[in-house]
């Protein structure tokens, strides 16, 4: 197959994603308040060699480079998050303005430069102070977000018509309410069902508020996707593969489309009938104007009969001996067609987008070039996945490649770089990979003229000619 972006039509819509903890750093600066992941770096051994997002890629500082970069490489759509306690340091109450002027000079810069935004209003930092008050597990957090889903409409929507409500439930509620390994770091069933209901309540409840003050937005909300296949063609194993399949494919985007939960092959989620109120499965559902999808591997299951609850088990990519990512992740760009067919079949499902993909490796500097070989090749062989979805029929209206740049990767700190440019943490020094380039010469002829000239003397070693 002939990768070309033309063959996608000329309104699939292009871009890169970041998340605000992962990439703004500043983390007390201007009257902001605390995350629960502000919280959770200081805890010891929870994070890869105890490192955390203080300062990240300082991107609070250094957006004005930065979206003069992703303009010279011909990106026009940037999906960002905002920090709920850099505009609400309480999570509720008084506005943070500083915070509002902050996302205000990102978004009109982004303009400026034809860069459409596309915000995430939560990834995964929820203030300390709400999580003092029970957090994702008290039901007022369906309150405490609609106040500030309306605040931040209200704030930018004059500007901003396309909205994503929630990031990957599925997983801040479970490493964050029942693992414990990511932020609050909770631990347990009561905690992990709790948080999922208040967290699906929650998506249906924003996208409602942001269409009642703009009718005219574009709202969705994304959820974390893995094809999922059984070790064997044994029946306990498919069995355990539908299981898996429900809890991290199915959780989230059933009750969304009205369908409830799925306990017929997740029988532990009646439980969560516990957590019900009158009207909840009512107010469960909405109709998105589009579903994000991320994707990033395939999980093969197995059947395990001491796994509490499941009688799952994830067989790791290494013991399968098939090729992996940074993050131990195997190397399958198929899955992402898979699972677009996936959503697809679902009744009255929405246009689907691609808001992240991508992968990590060892990349390494030489003679300040980073030739990311790896990664340019999953990337051309992935989007010729989803070209093959789209060409069978799926409406999959856009991609977006995670990230832009190398961040802080959660659990994981440092280690693990998915940016399509490098970032120097100690010096801050930006380069951009060749994964970069390819991605700009894909959508389009790169070009110069815009980018400050400090900018172009500092992410290229050859002057402009190392852009064109």
């Amino acid at each position: 197959m002939l990768l070309n972006k033309d063959a996608f039509g000329e309104d699939f819509i292009w871009g890169v994603s970041t998340a605000a903890y992962q990439i703004e750093g500043a983390h007390n600066h201007d009257s902001k308040g605390l995350s629960i992941w502000d919280v959770f770096v200081k805890r010891k051994n929870k994070i890869f060699q105890n490192q955390h997002g203080d300062i990240a890629c300082d991107f609070y500082n250094r957006y004005v480079d930065d979206l003069y970069l992703m303009h010279s490489l011909n990106i026009p759509n940037y999906r960002f998050s905002i920090s709920w306690s850099r505009i609400l340091p309480n999570g509720t109450g008084e506005i943070n303005q500083k915070g509002i002027d902050f996302y205000n000079r990102l978004i009109d810069l982004s303009l400026e430069l034809g860069i459409t935004p596309w915000v995430t209003l939560y990834h995964w930092d929820l203030p300390h102070a709400l999580e003092s008050k029970g957090g994702w597990v008290n039901r007022d957090v369906k309150e405490w977000f609609g106040n500030y889903v309306s605040m931040c409409v209200q704030h930018f929507g004059d500007r901003v018509k396309n909205w994503m409500v929630l990031n990957e439930p599925v997983v801040f509620t479970g490493a964050g309410y029942f693992f414990g390994v990511h932020a609050p770091g909770r631990k347990g069933l009561g905690n992990f069902l709790a948080a999922t209901h208040h967290a699906a309540l929650s998506q249906a409840y924003g996208a409602r508020i942001i269409k009642s003050i703009q009718s005219d937005s574009c709202v969705g909300t994304t959820f974390s996707c893995s094809h999922v296949e059984p070790f064997r063609a044994i029946e306990k194993d498919m069995l355990a593969a539908r299981k898996a399949d429900a809890l991290l494919n199915r959780l989230f985007i059933e009750p969304l489309l009205g369908m409830g939960y799925p306990t017929q092959d997740l029988k532990i989620l009646n439980r969560i009938e516990k957590y019900i109120q009158q009207d909840d499965e009512r107010d469960l559902k909405f109709d998105m104007d589009f579903i994000g999808i991320q994707n990033y591997t395939r999980e093969v299951i197995r059947y395990a009969p001491f796994v509490p609850w499941l009688q799952a088990k994830i067989v790791s990519a290494k013991k399968r001996k098939v090729e992996v990512t940074a993050m131990n992740w195997e190397v399958y760009p198929a899955s992402i067609y898979h699972v677009l067919k996936k959503f697809s079949a679902y009744e009255n499902m929405p246009p689907l987008m691609i808001t992240e993909n991508g992968a990590a490796f060892q990349d390494e500097v030489r003679d300040q070039q980073v030739n990311d070989s790896k990664r340019k090749t999953y990337l051309k062989d992935t989007i010729a996945q989803v070209l093959r979805a789209k060409q069978e029929g799926v409406k999959v209206n856009g991609y977006f490649v995670w990230t832009f740049l190398d961040n802080f990767e959660w659990a994981e700190g440092y280690h693990p770089r998915f940016g399509l440019v490098y970032v120097d943490f100690t010096t801050q020094k930006r380069i951009v990979k060749s994964s970069g380039y390819w991605y700009a010469d894909f959508l389009s002829v790169r070009s110069s003229k815009h980018i400050p000239r400090h900018l172009v003397e500092q992410i290229s070693p050859n002057g402009e000619e190392g852009l064109s």
